[in-house]
């Protein structure tokens, strides 16, 4: 899983060089699985459940699952990036979101508070403790930040397979839920506004917006729970000297272009609870 997530930091890493005024995000749909597949992996979201992407882009008050296409970016946006990667059998999933130039306060504000929401969810992920500990976190500081949470979207184990029991909620109470133990993996993903928690589903069936428009931001690692704390598996925030290597290209292993997947992908949403 380490290796997948060194594949997905690294794809991470180019999208986020060409966010910029006048990309399509069909464009950088094409990037990722390009390069996701000249490592030996497949990107783990197309194909499920007829999802088209490779990647999910989710600009401005797109909260997550934005199916790329025509939408081209414009200075002062910001999108997240949703990025899963299989690769032998393993998935990895991580998140981000960018700004596209400049942008005021308010929304440069968002992405910051989101982003420490996560590391502080993150620190909570250690043997002995209780999903609430974790989801508390995650609220505290997002709500401190003046940040909606949006309740009905939640992070979840993952594994072998995508999506994967627990769900890693954005709220909770400390001392509450399922016990975190050594061996779980989890991806954990805040998801917030800057306005209502309220969400709606798009006319496609995936997209999710705040239903006020508030700008929304979206940002995700994948965790093991180990003796010694939490590891990070998809480590986009450290620099690339300090990643696990990648593979070797499939080039040069005969892989070749691996076949598209219906190997993971976006969860589906439950009756009221969907995995981010």
């Amino acid at each position: 899983m380490a290796v997948a997530g060194s594949v997905l930091a690294a794809t991470l890493d180019l999208l986020g060089e060409g966010v910029q005024p006048g990309v399509k995000t069909s464009e950088m749909d094409q990037l990722a699985e390009r390069f996701i597949r000249s490592q030996g992996a497949v990107p783990s979201f197309k194909g499920f459940r007829g999802f088209p992407g490779s990647i999910c882009t989710s600009p401005n008050a797109m909260v997550v699952h934005g199916i790329p296409g025509s939408y081209r970016l414009c200075a002062g946006d910001i999108i997240s990036v949703d990025v899963g990667v299989t690769l032998d059998g393993w998935v990895a999933d991580a998140a981000r979101t960018f700004a596209v130039g400049e942008v005021g306060e308010k929304a440069a504000g968002l992405l910051r508070a989101t982003e420490a929401s996560l590391y502080a969810g993150i620190d909570q992920a250690r043997p002995g403790m209780r999903m609430g500990d974790l989801s508390h976190a995650v609220q505290a500081v997002a709500e401190e930040a003046g940040l909606s949470v949006i309740r009905q979207l939640v992070g979840h184990g993952i594994g072998r397979e995508m999506h994967e029991e627990p769900q890693v909620p954005n709220l909770g109470t400390p001392g509450d839920g399922p016990l975190l133990e050594e061996g779980m993996v989890l991806a954990i993903e805040p998801m917030t506004s800057l306005g209502s928690a309220d969400i709606r589903v798009g006319s496609d069936g995936w997209s999710i917006f705040t239903r006020d428009q508030s700008l929304a931001a979206h940002f995700e690692h994948t965790v093991a729970i180990t003796a010694s704390g939490p590891r990070i598996l998809t480590p986009w925030h450290r620099p690339a000297s300090e990643r696990p290597e990648l593979p070797r290209p499939a080039a040069a292993n005969g892989a070749g272009a691996a076949a598209a997947g219906s190997e993971g992908g976006r969860g589906e949403a439950e009756p009221e609870l969907s995995q981010g």
